[in-house]
């Protein structure tokens, strides 16, 4: 892609290896290799101080492949923000910089030459524990002249077992998403009452599913997404269910060690 000035960072490969239980022996599993990923574009058509920039820190896993696939697509997916569902998400960092320049600089023909766009994505570890692997990605997508950015994220849960990504109803008993619901409605009311908003505010902000699910030691995180369940001033909420409430309901391989 000439003409773009483009920084690759030293990667350092780590070893992830899973905490296991005392009650399974877990000895033959392979750790899961990663590598930090860092990626700055600069808008190659801008000559100033004020340059729409893409700025990429994700992981790549060189003994998986398709896991470092996934994690791309998810992210660039995460990156399109809201949408209809028509669109596809761009084919890989290069791409996503390349399409969000052109947008970028459309901008800069209407608006002032002191405002730029910026996109952040993001992949870090937020969690690691009997051979779990959870990865939290996030975007920030700002385009020059909107209100405020928009930050996004999802979880991406890995088993590093098997070396595949883990969905929400592949944690969950068969039959047991409804029981599921009504844990997380009881967490729901837990936030509410702790933000002190009454039932008016649920009225307002009605609860709905969520399938960004976070599997910790102690409890599940539910995560959403600013305007889902409240104002964006209130950011992205993360709801807590303990892990007592999700016996029966949750496989025991995703309910701590």
């Amino acid at each position: 892609m000439s003409g773009w000035k483009i920084s690759v960072f030293p990667i350092t490969a780590l070893l992830l290896s899973g905490c296991q239980s005392a009650e399974t022996d877990m000895s033959n599993t392979s750790p899961l290799v990663y590598q930090p990923l860092e990626k700055q574009y600069v808008s190659p058509e801008c000559q100033g101080e004020h340059c729409s920039t893409v700025q990429i820190s994700a992981l790549t896993f060189p003994d998986a492949p398709t896991l470092t696939d996934e994690l791309q697509t998810r992210l660039l997916t995460l990156a399109m923000g809201i949408t209809d569902g028509a669109e596809t998400p761009a084919q890989d960092w290069d791409s996503y910089a390349q399409d969000f320049f052109v947008r970028a600089d459309e901008d800069r023909d209407v608006l002032p030459q002191f405002m730029a766009s910026d996109a952040q994505l993001e992949a870090s570890i937020y969690a690691q524990h009997d051979d779990l692997l959870v990865l939290e990605l996030t975007s920030y997508v700002y385009h020059a002249g909107q209100a405020h950015g928009l930050p996004s994220t999802v979880f991406m849960v890995i088993d590093e077992r098997q070396q595949s990504v883990v969905s929400l109803n592949d944690m969950l008993i068969s039959g047991q998403q409804e029981a599921f619901q009504e844990a997380l409605a009881q967490a729901h009311k837990r936030w509410m009452a702790e933000l002190d908003y009454d039932d008016q505010y649920a009225k307002s902000w009605p609860l709905g599913e969520n399938h960004n699910a976070a599997p910790l030691e102690d409890s599940w995180v539910i995560k959403y997404n600013v305007y889902e369940i409240a104002p964006y001033a209130v950011g992205q909420p993360e709801l807590t269910i303990p892990l007592e409430a999700l016996q029966g309901v949750a496989k025991p391989r995703y309910l701590g060690p």
